[in-house]
């Protein structure tokens, strides 16, 4: 309130007449300035590890972000006490490298994923995220071929708490060797053998534009099946600024122009003052 008022106060003491939008107009400059609302803004907390989630939450509400994602239900009371949500929360499978494409582990993810699920509900969540897992050798067709079982395990449940799983799509060129799920055609052959709305994918921007390039046409190419979006730098997954190969204004007005209505996630590591950082790559992505 104080620097409110000085700046209030300084204003006054102008030579001239202010007329009364000038001074609201300071006044919320000040305060920092609402976003647009053609974007939906989250952010990943595994990014920021080095500040509480308390402090961090409250820091998001200021900036203008309504979400912070991949937590689990005992750190969900934390966001609904500063009135965020978890756009897309974590909490089931086994990580990563062993998914969906492994009938093995069908059972024990079919498991993971039912037990959760009420959670989201009462929670009043409606994603979860999920993983193919890595090919140990196995071929990109029989992948899918299994993933697909596991996952139609799981739809009527879905359908019935009226959660969503949504499948990351990873880069398996630098930072997971290995990962099945890696083309958005993949991801999309997917959708179409599990053949249900409750199954989406993460077109997590940083890593496709490391394995297939042609961003903005390939979002408006499989739009239908992408169900959240992930940001990042090219290359180093750090800020989305000047300093990155990607114009991520551009990408945003694309990803709104398909009416998209879910959210767009932060998700890079910065390299400066991290909430400085967060709040410029925010505004960057809030297009008009």
């Amino acid at each position: 309130m104080s620097t409110r008022r000085s700046v209030l106060k300084s204003l006054a003491a102008g030579t001239g007449v202010l007329s009364l939008s000038e001074v609201f107009a300071a006044n919320e400059k000040v305060l920092g300035a609402k976003l647009n609302g053609k974007i939906k803004h989250s952010v990943c907390k595994w990014c920021y590890r080095d500040i509480p989630l308390e402090t961090f939450a409250q820091e998001c509400k200021k900036i203008g972000i309504t979400s912070v994602e991949l937590l689990g239900p005992e750190e969900w009371p934390v966001l609904k006490k500063y009135g965020l949500t978890c756009a897309l929360p974590n909490g089931a499978g086994m990580g990563i490298e062993k998914g969906f494409n492994d009938p093995a582990l069908h059972d024990e993810l079919v498991k993971s994923y039912e037990d959760i699920f009420p959670k989201l509900k009462e929670a009043g969540y409606t994603t979860v995220i999920c993983f193919s897992g890595n090919r140990k050798g196995m071929s990109d067709i029989d992948g899918m071929r299994n993933s697909a079982i596991g996952l139609r395990r799981l739809m009527p449940s879905a359908e019935k708490y009226g959660i969503t799983m949504i499948m990351e799509l990873l880069n398996s060129k630098v930072n997971h060797k290995d990962y099945m799920c890696d083309h958005t055609a993949w991801g999309a052959g997917l959708c179409e053998m599990v053949d249900s709305e409750h199954f989406k994918l993460l077109y997590d921007i940083y890593h496709m534009s490391i394995m297939e390039g042609d961003v903005i046409a390939t979002i408006k190419k499989y739009h239908k099946y992408i169900g959240h979006y992930h940001t990042g730098g090219v290359p180093g997954r750090n800020e989305i600024d000047e300093g990155q190969e990607l114009y991520y204004p551009a990408i945003m007005k694309a990803i709104a122009d398909t009416g998209f209505k879910g959210y767009v996630a932060q998700e890079f590591i910065p390299k400066r003052e991290p909430l400085a950082s967060l709040k410029q790559c925010v505004e960057i992505c809030d297009i008009a």
